[in-house]
Formats: C-alpha cells, structure tokens, sequence
C-alpha cells in the first residue's frame, strides 16, 4: 500500500494506492495521522488506484472526517472505482463523505 500527503496552499492532497486492508492500515494509519487534525484545510483523497478497501481502512477515514468537521473543513474522495463505492453504499457512508468523479 502506498500512501502520499502533500500539502497544498488551502488543502492536503492524499493519494491511495494498492489494498487499504488490515496488514496495510496500522501503516497507512499513521502516514495520515496529520489529518486527523486539519486546521481548516480541506482534505481530498484521489482514490482512483484503490484497489480494496477492508473496514480498518474505513475507520481511519472516518478518522480523518472527524477531524475535519471539527475543525470546520470538509473532505473530498475522487475517483472512487465501482467496487469500493458500493462498499461505500453498502456501509452508509457514501452519505458521510463528498464524492468526486
């Protein structure tokens, strides 16, 4: 799994890439640790090489939303392949996130 943050001007900017699953997530967990905390940047997550997404790889993004509305920003997921938006459909929270084609 290959996780990058980069800070843009007025965002962070997270690129996921490979299986986001219960191996992965401790790692990934703690690359995206800054996020939980986002100081009113929004947050966009460019999902478009997710391959698999396992419900350790939820929370953490759940994770991430907490913090972003508590600190007023909101966050974005882009390019969500069929397979992990209907495990979004499936739990709920394709309504809890903003999402881009």
């Amino acid at each position: 799994m290959k996780t990058t943050i980069e800070q843009l001007e007025d965002k962070f900017l997270v690129t996921l890439e490979g299986e986001l699953d219960t191996t992965a997530a401790a790692e990934v967990s703690q690359t995206l640790e800054p996020l939980y905390s986002t100081n009113g940047l929004d947050v966009v997550i460019d999902c478009e090489k997710l391959e698999y997404i396992a419900s350790s790889g939820l929370r953490i993004l759940i994770s991430i939303l907490k913090g972003a509305k508590a600190g007023g920003s909101k966050v974005v997921l882009k390019h969500l392949s069929d397979d992990i938006k209907e495990v979004f459909k499936l739990t709920g929270f394709i309504n809890l996130f903003e999402i881009e084609e």
